[in-house]
Formats: structure tokens, sequence, C-alpha cells
């Protein structure tokens, strides 16, 4: 089948690229003519752990193209895909203004009847706008579905070749057929299509989201709670994630989550409750619990150091918001450097792919090191705030060796606090007592 996906962002890229893994004719479009000419050229402008080596594949075979011309990929396609960013304004509200215009495009464009599915991340009752718009610019019969993604960066090609489920949101017979057809080829065990109407669907892709914020906002909570009566917080955890009824899933406390789902959509759901008159406390107490934990290992360093930073250094290890992604939106690491920064510290930073992310914001403020042992150097503590793989099991007699004092401060929780002991660091995690 021929499809088209507006929008190359993470979600439309990911989407395009494995639409035409399963053998279909994918053609992507952008207004960002340089990340196409980028996209055209072989190179994958995120990293996402095989994407590249998918892109370039489907590239030479002939099943993935890139366009700024959204006309020819639309009169060709039967089925559009709307995957364009929706950023959180300033009163939390989902920015719809790029949906809207992609559905106004794509509508004009129509060459016979066609599909619009949604899967940029959008709140109740975009659907019915949508159709609005279309419904005065096409010229041929256009259903407009929502198809929400439930994608995690750093395996999102796993998730979307084997999906716990698919969701369509649809009120229309023909469209959903066709829909079921085109995810059918990743669906060979017995995870389920769910078909249900647009708002239903619109509305999953929040609650999922929420609720999985929820779950670490409250484990964080119950770790500064387990600080505080001296209890620990693994063993707590371990006790929880054994009830079927909670699982352990998105139970490991932390400095906080980040990314750019988690943040965005509590917002945008705690916006649309209150656009209906309702007081989402819940969610709202999630946000406050997860924008207070972002500060606390900060809080820590001063704690130990003092207030004044001013001639101290600091290693940090983890600027992404979570592993196999050099996505820095709404990371704590972001934070905790603004804190460090602020109080007048020095930051040496390590990242294994997110150095770049970080040197378009933070500039020439900390500096940037291509090896985690590099960041040490004279540093008077390290800080971890990603839980790469690579920082499981370092070498902690060169630990030991470059930095000016044996301090740790994990806000992943990766280290053992009796081998922490045993080697003689000084060290703070998350829900556990300091060694």
């Amino acid at each position: 089948m021929n499809i088209a996906v507006v929008g190359t962002g993470y979600v439309g890229l990911v989407s395009g690229t494995c639409f035409a893994e399963s053998g279909n004719e994918v053609a992507c479009v952008d207004i960002d003519a340089a990340r196409i000419e980028q996209l055209q050229g072989g190179r994958v402008p995120i990293y996402e752990p095989g994407l590249e080596e998918l892109v370039r594949r489907n590239v030479k075979e002939g099943r993935l193209s890139f366009s700024t011309e959204i006309k020819d990929a639309v009169a060709s396609a039967m089925v559009s895909f709307i995957a364009v960013g929706t950023p959180m304004g300033k009163n939390g509200a989902a920015d719809l203004s790029g949906v809207f215009r992609a559905a106004e495009e794509i509508a004009n464009a129509v060459a016979g009847y066609h599909i619009i599915a949604i899967k940029s991340t959008v709140p109740v009752g975009t659907n019915d706008r949508v159709r609005e718009i279309v419904s005065k610019a096409a010229r041929h019969r256009v259903d407009v579905c929502s198809c929400p993604e439930f994608l995690k960066e750093g395996s999102a090609i796993e998730d979307f070749m084997r999906p716990d489920r698919v969701v369509i949101g649809s009120t229309s017979e023909q469209a959903t057929v066709i829909l079921r057809e085109l995810h059918a080829a990743f669906l060979r065990t017995d995870n389920p299509v769910i078909v249900m109407e647009p708002r239903s669907a619109e509305l999953t892709k929040y609650a999922s989201n929420a609720m999985l914020a929820m779950r670490i906002s409250f484990i964080n909570e119950m770790a500064n709670l387990c600080e505080a009566v001296g209890a620990e917080i693994n063993d707590l955890r371990r006790g929880m994630g054994s009830d079927r009824r909670i699982g352990s899933q998105f139970l490991f406390p932390g400095a906080g989550y980040g990314g750019s789902c988690f943040p965005k959509d509590v917002q945008a759901l705690i916006h649309s409750a209150a656009e209906h008159h309702l007081d989402f406390a819940l969610l709202r107490a999630t946000d406050e619990v997860n924008v207070r934990q972002k500060r606390l290992v900060a809080e820590r360093v001063k704690q130990h150091f003092g207030p004044d930073l001013h001639g101290r250094s600091f290693a940090v290890w983890g600027l992404a918001f979570k592993p196999r992604t050099d996505d820095m939106r709404e990371a704590p690491s972001l934070t905790v450097i603004e804190e460090l920064l602020a109080a007048g510290a020095t930051v040496r930073a390590h990242d294994p792919e997110a150095l770049d992310s970080a040197r378009r914001i933070f500039g020439g403020r900390i500096t940037y090191h291509q090896s985690n042992y590099e960041t040490l150097a004279a540093a008077d503590a390290l800080i971890i705030l990603t839980e790469w793989p690579e920082f499981r099991h370092p070498n902690f007699q060169r630990i030991r060796t470059l930095l000016k004092s044996a301090v740790i401060f994990d806000g992943r929780n990766l280290y053992a606090p009796a081998l922490m002991k045993a080697l003689e660091f000084r060290y703070y995690s998350i829900g556990r007592r300091p060694v």
C-alpha cells in the first residue's frame, strides 16, 4: 500500500520506516528542508538504536522516500499519517497548529478516497476539529481516524514491530478494515487491535502516559519517605512489585522523569480536565513531585559541600533523559546542571549520545567529554543522572584516583551501598541510607 507520513520527527520517522520495512511504499514529508536533505543522504537526525540501518535499507530498496512536497506524496497514497509535533504551550495546552495545517494540506491533495490517521498526541476532540477542516477542503471522501503511538525512546522499533496493542479510533468500517490490514504485519501474536471511537483513542494515549508518570512520582515519594524513616526503597519496591495487581514496571526511584512525552502529556491532560471544569489533583501532584525530585540531587550536593560551590568542579555522567536516546527534553540533567552553575560550580559532562544535544542547550557554559573517565579529572565528585549500561560496572579504582574526593551522587541507584562502603566511597543515592 502507498502511505504518506507527514512529519519526520521521532514518531513519523520510526513509523514510516517500519511501515516500509513491512513492504509498503512510504513517502515521508516534512517542511524542514535541511532535515529532508539529511534523510535523503541516509543520515538520521535522531539517535534511535537500529533506525539508521532500517532507513538506509528501505531507501535503497525503493520503499522509503523523503520530500518537502506533500501534494505528490498524498495524491499517490490511500492513507496519510499525521505525525507532526504538538509542543506544550505556556498554559500547558498542546499546540495543534501543525496538526491542523497538515490536515488541510492533505485534504487539498487527495485524489480519491483517503484515510487521515492522526498519530500525533492530541487532546480529546482534535479528531472532530480535523474532520471539520477536511470536510471544507477535500474534493473526495476522507475518513479521519486516530492511531495513537505507544513508542518508547530507545526501543521504538521493537515497540512498533511487536506492539502490546494497536489502538484505532474510527467511526468508519472501511477505514477500520484498511488500518487493521496495515498493522496486521506487526500482530502475529495474540496482542490485540482495539477499535474504539476517536475520542476514546485520543484519551487512551494521554491516560497511559499519565498512569506511568504517576507510578514514577509515587515511587519517588516513597523513596524520600524511606530515607526519612530509615527503610530501604529497593526492598519496598520488590515487596510491592511482587503483587500481581501492581507489578514492578516503572517502580524505580530516581531523579525524576523527563522526555518528550510524560511532562507534556501530564500537563495537557491537566489542561483538558480544566477545560471541562475538572480539577485533576492527582496529576497536578504528580507533576509537582517530579519538579521537586529533579532538584533533589543538586540539593544533596549543596548539603555535602555547602551552598556556595565556587571553585568546585563536578563530573556528570548522563545527560539524556533515559539511556539509548540523545533526547534531553525535560531531562533531570537540565535542572541539576543549572542548579550547580547557579551556585558557582563548573561542570564536566559526558553522555554516550547526547553531547551534541547538550551543546545546543548549554553552549560553552560546561565542558564536554567523549570519555566518562575524562570528566573525572580534578572533579570534586561524580554525579550520575542517566542509567547507561556502561556506567553500571565502572573501574572504581580509576574513579578514586581521578576524583579529588571519593564522593558519588547517584540519581539512578546504579551501585550497591555495601560495595560503596567496602570501597570507601561517600555515596548518596535515592531512597537508601547514605554511605
